[in-house]
């Protein structure tokens, strides 16, 4: 089958979707599938651009056994909301172009947000005479309306109109929580059109490993410094202020440091507001090569929403923290999908969003009972490896795709069994309490 993949996000840009997607066209040629790929030249989150991209209009490349078609977008990833959402509306012919130049496709899958690729994915997909499956990480304009990001009627009219196109002309559409398939099934999609996967984490790349590392002995932290980290976008659904104010009422324990690791819009904010507080500290985004060691040399692991965020979202380094057999410090919205796991799988401690002094209780019990947070670790591994491995599910994604393109799923492949045998990490089955 040859799957031709739209997306906004790919390396050598560092974050979660640019990560999953290239993850997701990699196993998908492990495989035996054919796999294209349509995407921008590189900006997100690097802070220089490789010379082989500059002054291009389109280049060509292989990744892993994927093509790679890039096409110049212009996009500059602003912080300005206005300058994004026109960049998003300019990107959708500019793919539909560079699709249209692919031949023999089966099938079309494409990433949200930017909503705007399910209109490029659905114009590559009507010119191929196939379908679309349109992922959907995160629900536009839902999102930024619970947070208050997005105020005015008319343009949220729009946007509601624009999702609804969207999901309707898609073929299948994937979300990676049972809460997000909630959502769209009120919007009035068939049910057995919207399937819900888990993200994944590549188990064997993330695995615990000793915490005094390179990294650790990189930001002078004692063996017995109790390291608590944030690794991600610091942007305002994140909620980080959490942090810091907890950070500021254990100023009296001992031993204890806050690592804030990423960039994003709220980061300078946070810094001021961090100002004379000398256990939390901020650190450059890190390349994906070196995240591994990052979640190693942490004791605990934060995992951050706003009380407003009240869509279902399960941010992607949860199951990296868990894959890490690290302790899970979750301060979140109780009633989201992301909670669930954490308290199912007995991966750690979940504070409600926006309180400080619950997440204060929750780090200082950690600190001061070893043995309980390595128990927290071991579950979240135990329960990563058998409910969120990689194979698993880019199996499941590979089903839905076969379906809209030939109707029945594909055969069992060499690639399926070997995963059925042990894994190279074995925990007991019994969840620590």
């Amino acid at each position: 089958m040859h799957i031709l993949i739209l997306t906004h996000y790919w390396p050598p840009e560092i974050g979660a979707s640019s990560h999953l997607t290239f993850e997701l066209g990699e196993t998908l040629v492990d495989l035996g599938n054919k796999v294209t790929v349509v995407t921008g030249m590189p900006s997100y989150n690097m802070d220089a651009i490789p010379e082989r991209y500059r002054g291009r209009f389109t280049f060509d490349e292989e990744m892993s056994g994927v093509r790679v078609l890039r096409i110049a977008t212009g996009t500059s990833h602003s912080r300005s909301k206005f300058r994004r959402g026109l960049e998003h509306l300019a990107i959708t012919p500019l793919y539909a172009w560079r699709a249209l130049g692919v031949r023999d496709v089966d099938v079309v899958y494409t990433v949200s947000p930017p909503l705007t690729m399910g209109v490029a994915a659905w114009i590559a997909a009507k010119r191929h005479g196939t379908q679309c499956c349109l992922c959907v990480q995160d629900l536009f304009p839902q999102s930024p309306v619970d947070l208050g990001l997005m105020k005015n009627k008319l343009v949220i009219r729009g946007f509601e109109l624009l999702e609804k196109t969207v999901y309707s002309a898609a073929g299948a559409i994937a979300v990676h929580s049972d809460g997000n398939k909630d959502h769209i099934l009120r919007k009035g999609q068939a049910s057995a059109k919207v399937h819900s996967i888990p993200n994944w984490v590549d188990t064997d790349v993330i695995c615990p490993s000793p915490r005094m590392n390179a990294f650790r002995a990189e930001l002078g932290l004692k063996e017995s410094d109790f390291v608590v980290s944030f690794a991600g976008t610091m942007g305002w659904s994140q909620g980080l202020d959490t942090v810091v104010n907890a950070a500021r009422l254990l100023e009296a324990e001992r031993d204890l440091a806050f690592l804030l690791i990423g960039d994003g819009t709220e980061r300078e904010r946070l810094k001021a507001m961090a100002s004379g507080l000398p256990r939390v500290r901020f650190v450059p985004m890190q390349p994906k090569e070196k995240y591994a060691q990052v979640l190693a040399a942490s004791d605990a692991c934060l995992v951050t929403l706003r009380p407003e965020v009240l869509t279902p979202v399960v941010p992607s380094k949860l199951l990296t923290i868990m894959a890490a057999a690290r302790p899970v410090l979750a301060s979140m919205p109780l009633a989201g999908d992301a909670p669930k796991i954490v308290t199912d799988s007995c991966a750690g401690i979940v504070a409600p969003a926006g309180d400080a002094a619950a997440l204060a209780d929750a780090v200082r019990s950690m600190k001061n009972d070893p043995a309980r947070a390595a128990a927290f670790g071991a579950n979240g591994r135990e329960y990563a490896i058998r409910c969120f491995s990689r194979p698993a599910c880019v199996r499941q994604f590979e089903r839905v795709l076969w379906q809209i393109a030939r109707g029945t799923p594909p055969a069992e492949t060499a690639i399926d069994a070997a995963k059925k045998g042990p894994t190279s990490y074995e925990l007991p089955g019994t969840l620590h309490k």
